[in-house]
């Protein structure tokens, strides 16, 4: 995880100063804020990736001495199925609906992206997959 935080950083920096340039060349004001959003994507991505680098043991991916076999095993615990992600998803998109057609919208899209995200939360809490 250092290479990759190193490189998420230094592409930060790249952007910063890419996004200084455009802004005194162009001044143009959209492109600007999207730089200046991108260098703050970057640099949160990078910090957090240095920051777990250093409370992590060293993967292979940081050995250059490392073949492709040192990486293999178990990697995290992933769900082998989940509804909520079907709930999330659609009540975001009756929440930006609710943009283009009313804000009434909204009073049917906020229950279900609630319903979705607590049941995402606590999906492992109660049913079959409790244990996991």
């Amino acid at each position: 995880m250092k290479i990759q935080g190193k490189m998420f950083i230094w592409l930060s920096v790249f952007i910063l100063a890419m996004a200084c340039v455009y802004g005194v060349w162009s001044k143009e004001a959209a492109g600007t804020t999207a730089l200046f959003m991108a260098f703050g994507l970057c640099i949160m991505v990078g910090y957090y990736l240095a920051f777990t680098a250093r409370r992590v043991d060293t993967g292979a991916g940081d050995n250059k001495e490392a073949d492709v076999a040192d990486d293999a095993g178990e990697l995290g615990f992933f769900a082998p199925h989940s509804w909520q992600p079907l709930s999330l998803a659609v009540g975001g998109a009756l929440a930006f609906l609710s943009i283009c057609f009313g804000w009434w919208l909204m009073y049917f899209s906020a229950p279900i992206i609630l319903v979705g995200l607590f049941g995402w939360v606590f999906e492992f809490y109660r049913g079959e997959n409790q244990n996991q």
